[in-house]
């Protein structure tokens, strides 16, 4: 499948004027073709169409929907090899990551088709009529959830495919009946359309109007700014930086009828090894450690870039052995000429910080985006008095807070902003005396990690991938597993309707779980 440089807008490949070029990070060539920039026009056309798609309700079967997301992971499999040639040459990164992020991403999609065909976080709640009861009578109410609208999602330049345009975003907006109009991102384009026609097809495959799908590329802000102020966009999903996910959330809330944005924008996933595991196991946590910051040249948004420790005898043994695994040789190549200057321009100023002095910086190779890790320490007071420290290094970085008691290590838990994990390394009669740490950090995260690293994240039911403020912009939601459909549900109750003119979910006859006068009942095909 060869590459056009194109915009996919409801169907059809939409040329126009436009710079961009894709960028091979390791080399520096430059890559073709060059890719349009989205015209106010396009989006119009594209907004237009899912628009007309969400009205007609045209994915409302979750028999179409649960197919268009298996035909989009067979899509995907079936060019996978054209993906990953593209990929490595737009990004750097590997083979074995593009094909890890491939299985992924269409597990992903498989998983949200059985959501789908389950019914899960559909919820239907049914309240008979009482027209007896006294003082007043109970009219008839059934409530169940209803497809926000379109989404514009914004692809993350990090996961060109897990957190891509066919990503957890796209797939749990799918699931929910809405329809996607995608912004590639400017780093992988290639990618993008690949992968978007793919999208493409899927929903040609299962027979929904074409609407349901739109790739808008670009690289102005323009693009984003027009997409997401347009009326007939009711929600945005985006992962990446805080302050590209702060400038989408505050044009959001700045429109007449203001929508949500669903930004995930990352954290720095603090880690808390306390005495009696950094005695037992100082080498091995180090170790693992230092492969976590390490993973993906550090461009997880679970990377962990605050590591708190007490003080006592094995800590200089462990800051050894610490440095060496993660400095000693080049991470590797990262996403982009940005994210690489934006890396070293963040290590350069957390070093300049009050009480932050470099225990190491590794050597960078020789590819043009290459790095090298950096490990960097301070001391708990200057850590809680300068919030700026909090801020994430997008990168192989991560910053030593020492302690000199637990009551310290509560205080640094105390301090900390919203964030997606902490981590927690301890004996289990360590962690039986300290719930105070444990319920401080509670507050502050969306998943908590005990013994293991938070790099890796599980794509199921249980997972809650988000976090408080400002890790995401609302901790109720999760960007990754099936939790993830209902950030594009909302509940709708319809009174007093006759069963025929309800919708299926509702009516007296139908199939599944529901809740009916205060208890479930379950409702099969015979």
């Amino acid at each position: 499948m060869s590459i056009q440089g194109v915009h996919l807008i409801s169907g059809e490949d939409v040329s126009g004027q436009g710079s961009l070029r894709a960028i091979n990070p390791s080399s520096g060539e430059i890559l073709e073709p060059i890719f349009p920039e989205a015209s106010s026009e396009n989006i119009d056309v594209a907004v237009g169409a899912a628009l007309s798609v969400h009205e007609e309700r045209a994915a409302a079967d979750p028999q179409k929907r649960a197919q268009l997301l298996e035909a989009a992971a067979e899509r995907i499999d079936a060019i996978g090899s054209e993906i990953t040639e593209r990929g490595m040459q737009e990004t750097g990164l590997p083979q074995a990551r593009f094909e890890g992020e491939r299985g992924r991403t269409c597990h992903q999609l498989r998983l949200f088709a059985s959501v789908v065909r389950e019914g899960l976080f559909q919820n239907p709640i049914i309240e008979t009529a009482l027209a007896q009861r006294q003082p007043l009578p109970r009219p008839d109410l059934r409530t169940r959830m209803q497809a926000i609208g379109p989404v514009a999602v914004f692809g993350a330049s990090n996961f060109p495919l897990a957190f891509g345009i066919a990503g957890g975003d796209t797939a749990s907006a799918w699931a929910a009946g809405c329809p996607v109009i995608a912004k590639g991102h400017p780093a992988h384009p290639g990618v993008c359309e690949l992968v978007g026609r793919a999208l493409q097809e899927a929903v040609r495959d299962v027979g929904l109007p074409a609407g349901m799908f739109s790739l808008l590329q670009g690289e102005s802000f323009d693009v984003g700014t027009g997409l997401i102020k347009h009326p007939g966009i009711r929600a945005v999903a985006f992962t990446g930086s805080r302050a590209g996910g702060l400038s989408l959330w505050r044009l959001a809330n700045g429109r007449e009828v203001p929508i949500p944005v669903f930004a995930e924008m990352g954290s720095t996933n603090p880690v808390f090894i306390l005495p009696a595991a950094m005695q037992q196991r100082g080498q091995q946590i180090a170790e693992g450690l230092a492969g976590s910051v390490r993973l993906g040249v550090g461009q997880f948004c679970t990377c962990p870039g605050v590591v708190v420790i007490l003080s006592d005898e094995n800590t200089a043994s462990f800051k050894d052995e610490l440095r060496q695994s993660l400095c000693d040789e080049p991470v590797g190549t990262m996403l982009h000429k940005g994210i690489h200057g934006g890396y070293e321009n963040a290590v350069d100023q957390l070093s300049a910080r009050n009480g932050v002095k470099v225990i190491a910086r590794g050597p960078a190779g020789d590819d043009v985006c290459g790095v090298g890790a950096s490990l960097l320490q301070v001391d708990f007071k200057n850590f809680i008095a300068d919030p700026a420290m909090q801020g994430e290094v997008f990168g192989p970085a991560t910053l030593l807070v020492e302690c000199h008691s637990l009551e310290e290590i509560n205080d640094v838990a105390r301090a900390l902003e919203g964030q997606l994990t902490a981590t927690v390394h301890a004996t289990e009669d360590e962690i039986a005396e300290l719930s105070s740490l444990l319920h401080l950090l509670e507050d502050r995260v969306g998943r908590l990690v005990f013994n293991d690293f938070p790099t890796g994240v599980e794509v199921g039911e249980s997972m809650q991938h988000g976090g408080p403020w400002p890790a995401t912009t609302d901790s109720r939601w999760t960007s990754v597993g099936a939790a993830a459909i209902q950030r594009f549900l909302r509940p709708v109750c319809w009174q007093g309707f006759p069963d025929g003119a309800l919708p299926e979910e509702l009516r007296s006859g139908a199939v599944g779980m529901r809740r009916i006068d205060g208890a479930w009942q379950e409702f099969g095909n015979s």
